[in-house]
C-alpha cells in the first residue's frame, strides 16, 4: 500500500450533517484535499491542540494520550486507511512489542497524533477516491493594511479573551465558535 502524507488544512462547520464539523486534510506534497465528517466533540479536541488551548482539566484524547505515556509508549503514526460504504476507518501506529497497530476513527487518531505531534498518512486508494483537486486555487490575496489591519487585529484579540473565558468556563461549543471567527479573521474573511 502506499500512504501519502497529509496536514490539517483546517475545520469548518458543515451546513449538510446537523452540527457536524469537516477536517480538511491536505496532501503535503500536492494539490488534493480529504474532507472527513466529524463530531463536534472531536473537532473541539483537535482544535484546542492546534490551538496551544491547554482546558482546565483534561479532555479525553489528553488522558488517552496520558495513560498511553504511562505505560511507556508512543504512537508514532496515524494512517486512515480505508473508506468502506462512506465510513472512514483508521490505525494508530504504536512502538510497542505486543501490538503495533490499533484500529480507531480518523477523528480520534488525529486528536492523538497531533498531541504527539507524528505524521498523518492516507493510503493512495482512499485519497484516490474521496479526495479532490480545488479548482481555480488560488493563494489568498492580502487584505489592505491601512484599511483593514487595525480593527481586524483588535476584533481578533477581544475574540480571543472571550474564548480563554469559554474555555475556562469548560464551554467548548462556544469555544470551538469563537476560534471558528478567530480562524475566519486571521485567514482575511
Amino acid at each position: 500500500m502506499n500512504k501519502i502524507r497529509v496536514e490539517i488544512l483546517g475545520l469548518s462547520t458543515s451546513t449538510s450533517s446537523g452540527g457536524a464539523y469537516a477536517l480538511i486534510l491536505r496532501e503535503a506534497e500536492g494539490p488534493r484535499r480529504l474532507p472527513i465528517i466529524i463530531g463536534a466533540f472531536e473537532a473541539q479536541a483537535i482544535a484546542l491542540e492546534i490551538e496551544g488551548i491547554k482546558p482546565p482539566r483534561p479532555m479525553t484524547h489528553d488522558l488517552l494520550k496520558d495513560i498511553v505515556d504511562t505505560l511507556g509508549y508512543n504512537i508514532t503514526e496515524v494512517t486512515i486507511t480505508e473508506l468502506r460504504e462512506g465510513t472512514f476507518y483508521a490505525r494508530l501506529s504504536l512502538d510497542t512489542a505486543v501490538s503495533d497497530e490499533v484500529d480507531s476513527r480518523p477523528s480520534d487518531a488525529i486528536a492523538l497524533a497531533v498531541r504527539y505531534g507524528v505524521p498523518i498518512f492516507v493510503e493512495e486508494d482512499v485519497l484516490a477516491e474521496a479526495g479532490f483537486v480545488p479548482e481555480g486555487e488560488e493563494e489568498s490575496t492580502a487584505v489592505d493594511a491601512d484599511t483593514y489591519m487595525e480593527p481586524r487585529d483588535q476584533k481578533i484579540a477581544d475574540l480571543k479573551e472571550k474564548l480563554d473565558e469559554a474555555i475556562n468556563k469548560e464551554d467548548y461549543e462556544a469555544a470551538a465558535r469563537l476560534r471558528d471567527e478567530i480562524l475566519r479573521l486571521e485567514s482575511g474573511g
